[in-house]
């Protein structure tokens, strides 16, 4: 017996206008635990096939090369003797058909650090969409990099400190253990413009405001909404709207999503009812061969990110 689908935003009625129909999965979801050396990126995965094309083309796997159905996820996909001729079979049937949008999980902390902490959080915030600071974000994630544990603790310290579940245990510690971690990690970056620029009561006041749920401020640590908003940006080119198909995924509620469409016709100056986002349906991957298909490549994506680079348009 399955449960109902959480999450998603479907809209009123089909779009009007030129629309563009996409289906989604990710693969290197970790929920929260951004820190996870196993799963350091996220690949979010996108097609645009119908349903018949995507069921063609998963019946040829199975057929042709012999993937018996428990076996049509990527780690078991790339282990198979078959595996390089099927998978350049497989990139080269969605050649122009798919889009990859790769996310380095501490990449992603660096820009929440700086988008939440140094100016007014966003829908569109850890993207390209939103690059105010985006600079200031790399420099400093190239910097951390090369540091060693000091870094590991600095974003520790920021994760713990954001965890919006323990809100009831505010006042913990968790801002003084932050700057402590800042103050270790500014001995080896004394000039940083984002560790020199934190200031303890603002990062004490918007700790505060998630612990009290404030809804205009996005989850800190989602970043399968960043990932949405790229995704959506690469097909609504041409000022198409974008209706999603998106494998099971509860952190994508109508409510951030409501925000985020809004946030997205504001960037591109339209009224919020003709929102590059036209609506987002939630689906179980095993209903739907596009999502397969999608849930496929995000894996090979994430494991062999050079292989699909020159067949779906990857960005980091």
């Amino acid at each position: 017996m399955r449960l109902p689908l959480q999450g998603g935003l479907p809209p009123a009625e089909t779009p009007s206008g030129v629309f563009v129909e996409i289906a989604c999965d990710e693969s290197g979801f970790s929920g929260t635990n951004l820190l996870d050396p196993a799963t350091p990126v996220i690949a979010h995965a996108s097609v645009d096939l119908s349903v018949p094309e995507a069921t063609a083309l998963v019946t040829a796997l199975r057929s042709d090369f012999r993937f018996a159905p428990h076996e049509f996820k990527s780690r078991q996909f790339l282990r198979r003797p078959e595996a390089a001729e099927a998978l350049a079979w497989f990139l080269a049937a969605l050649r122009g058909r798919a889009h990859v949008h790769l996310l380095d999980k501490q990449g992603f902390l660096v820009t929440r650090v700086v988008d939440l902490l140094l100016s007014e959080p966003s829908y569109l915030a850890g993207t390209r969409l939103a690059g105010e600071h985006r600079a200031d974000a790399l420099a400093l994630h190239r910097t951390g990099r090369a540091v060693g544990p000091e870094w590991d603790a600095f974003l520790a310290a920021f994760v713990d400190m954001l965890r919006t579940k323990r809100r009831d245990r505010a006042g913990d510690g968790s801002v003084d253990r932050f700057f402590a971690a800042r103050e270790a990690l500014l001995r080896h970056a004394p000039t940083d413009a984002v560790l020199t620029a934190l200031d303890r009561a603002r990062v004490a006041a918007v700790q505060a405001r998630l612990y009290a749920e404030d809804r205009s401020i996005p989850p800190p640590l989602e970043p399968l909404l960043p990932a949405l908003a790229e995704t959506v940006s690469f097909w609504s080119a041409g000022r198409r709207r974008v209706l999603v198909t998106h494998d099971e995924q509860s952190a994508l509620t109508a409510d951030r999503l409501r925000r985020l469409q809004h946030a997205l016709a504001e960037r591109a100056g339209l009224p919020a009812g003709e929102s590059p986002l036209a609506g987002l349906v939630m689906t179980d991957s095993r209903d739907d061969p596009r999502v397969q298909v999608a849930d496929l490549l995000a894996g090979v994506a994430r494991r062999m990110p050079r292989a699909v680079d020159d067949v779906a348009l990857l960005t980091p």
